[in-house]
Parts: structure tokens; C-alpha cells; sequence
């Protein structure tokens, strides 16, 4: 395996890479409120001013870019050259999440959804499309002063016509992702480090297992230590690769619950990957709070997104 690169600097926050038809990434900068373009020679421009905090993101069957909006961060005034970390709490301006449409040719920005049914979506963070079009989404939710949101798990279609929970009382869920079949939704959840697999019988039908979980999961792998789990992508073999902050690695986890590998970053939050080039070999990782995005050479081909 060689050696990571820097792919482009100066970012505020990346998180949600995408890589796009054309060989460009685009990566959500969460503190500056938008979504951006990186060219290959590591030029920066912006695709779209979302506002909030836009978080997870992933191309849809009409070639737009959905959002994750987690609703905004507390951040401390930015300083050039210096690492970015979020601030405690909820921003003064938090008005609850949102999943959003962007179109990667004018920068239109549309909103589809803040709710399910009469519940406010509170911190949407990361979302997959399935083979039929329509999506799941974590809600990681917020956390404040003395106490924070259970989180949940939705599926929703594309055109803001449709949406509901999929998985209730999960903690700080974050990842999410599919296996090469779809038969099978993973969960990665932030402060625990576990891995949750949740077995579809249906587009956005889940399977109801018996599990001492109360949301009804099967734990896949928990890590020990004091490791926090981010975002994951799935290799072509089954394989699901997880963003693992503080110690700043990507944790390779088979289907079976065996882990295989921690691949070191520089960056102790290490918060995102997605798989691109001709091959799915190349890995796109971004580098929370030094603000760059990362490219190196995996040793196995991703898998190849619905869209």
C-alpha cells in the first residue's frame, strides 16, 4: 500500500466525498457551509452555498448531489494554517437538519425534507442510495450542554415525496452503507465504535431479527479503546471500511465481524473516504481537522455506488 498524498488543502472541515463523473471530488466543507469542487491539480472551487453544516453527501439517479445538513457547528474563529475543531453545543443560529438537492451544474440548492412526519430532523450526517432510487440517512442529532438526541434512521426518496424511520433509538449513528447484494444496511455508530448490520427484506423494509439491541441490529465488530467510528465505504468484496477518529485510521472490517486492518492517516480525524478512478482504486479520504483531502492507492477495488 503506498503512501497517502495530498489531493487539496485549505479545506474547512471536509467531509462527504464524491467522486464524479468527470474525475473531479466533491467534498462537503461543513464549516464554510458548502459544497466544493477539487480538481485534479488540487484547485478549489465552490459548487454550491448550502448554509448549516453539510455533512454526508452522495449522487443520485439524476446526477444531482444529496446532503446531509446537519444544521450547523460551534466553530472558533478560523486561523490560516491552523487545525479546525468543532466547538461543544449547538450554533446560536440552529434551526434542526435537512436533507438537500444540489445540482452540480448551476449550484441550485433545494430542500426535500425537515422532517419526518412531526419529527424534526435534528442532524442528518451520512446517506446511500439503493438500486431502486431511493435512499437511507442517518441521523446522528445534536448534542448540547448536559444532554443529546437519540439517533435514527431514515429512507426517503429522491423527490422529497417520501420518507420514513427505518431504525429508532440508535446511538449517534454516522456511517452508512450497503452490501455488494443490498441485502444488508450497515450503521456505524459514533461514540460506541460499533458496527451495526441490519438486514433488508425491501426497499426500505428492514428485517425485524431477534437481537438484544433495541433497535434490532446485529453487531458486526466493536472496537476497543478509546476509538470513535465516522463514515464508512464498502470494498468490492464485502469488506467495510470505517473512518476511525482519534487515532486517525481507516478500520477494515469483513462482513463476518473479523477486523483485518487499521490503515493510519495523519490526522487523528480521519472522517470520510469514497472510492474512485477507472478501477475503484484509488481511495479519496478527507482529513477533518487539517482541512485536506487525501489519495492513495488501495489494495482492493471499491464498490461501484448505484449511482
Amino acid at each position: 500500500m503506498n503512501t497517502p498524498r495530498i489531493a487539496a488543502s485549505g479545506l474547512l472541515f471536509p467531509e462527504g466525498p464524491v467522486a464524479l463523473p468527470d474525475g473531479d471530488i466533491a467534498v462537503c466543507e461543513i464549516a464554510r457551509g458548502t459544497v466544493s469542487r477539487v480538481a485534479p491539480d488540487g484547485r478549489v472551487t465552490v459548487i454550491a452555498e448550502t448554509g448549516g453544516g453539510p455533512n454526508g453527501m452522495a449522487l443520485g439517479p439524476d446526477g444531482a448531489l444529496y446532503v446531509c445538513n446537519n444544521g450547523g457547528m460551534r466553530w472558533p474563529p478560523v486561523q490560516p494554517g491552523s487545525w479546525l475543531r468543532p466547538l461543544h453545543g449547538t450554533p446560536a443560529d440552529y434551526k434542526g437538519g435537512s436533507i438537500q438537492r444540489v445540482d452540480p451544474q448551476t449550484g441550485a440548492v433545494r430542500t426535500l425534507y425537515t422532517h419526518c412526519g412531526d419529527v424534526r430532523l435534528c442532524g442528518p450526517n451520512d446517506l446511500v442510495f439503493d438500486r431502486s432510487g431511493g435512499f437511507y440517512f442517518t441521523d446522528f442529532g445534536k448534542s448540547r450542554e448536559r444532554d443529546r438526541d437519540i439517533g435514527c434512521v431514515y429512507y426517503a426518496q429522491p423527490d422529497g415525496s417520501r420518507i420514513t424511520e427505518v431504525v429508532e433509538r440508535i446511538l449517534n449513528p454516522n456511517g452508512i452503507g450497503l452490501s455488494p447484494d443490498q441485502q444488508t444496511l450497515y450503521v456505524a455508530e459514533t461514540e460506541t465504535a460499533r458496527l451495526w448490520s441490519f438486514g433488508i427484506e425491501a426497499p426500505g423494509v428492514l428485517a425485524r431479527r431477534a437481537s438484544p439491541a433495541p433497535h434490532g441490529g446485529q453487531l458486526v465488530c466493536g472496537l476497543g479503546g478509546y476509538q470513535r467510528f465516522d463514515s464508512l465505504a464498502v470494498e468490492a468484496s464485502g469488506n467495510i471500511c470505517v473512518a476511525t477518529l482519534v487515532t486517525g485510521q481507516v478500520t477494515v472490517i469483513s462482513p463476518q465481524g473479523e477486523l483485518l486492518r487499521q490503515v493510519a492517516m495523519p490526522d487523528p480525524q480521519t472522517t470520510n473516504l469514497c472510492f474512485g478512478g477507472e478501477d475503484l482504486s484509488t481511495a479519496w479520504i478527507t482529513q477533518s481537522f487539517s482541512g485536506t483531502l487525501l489519495a492513495m492507492r488501495w489494495p482492493a477495488p471499491g464498490l461501484a455506488l448505484n449511482f
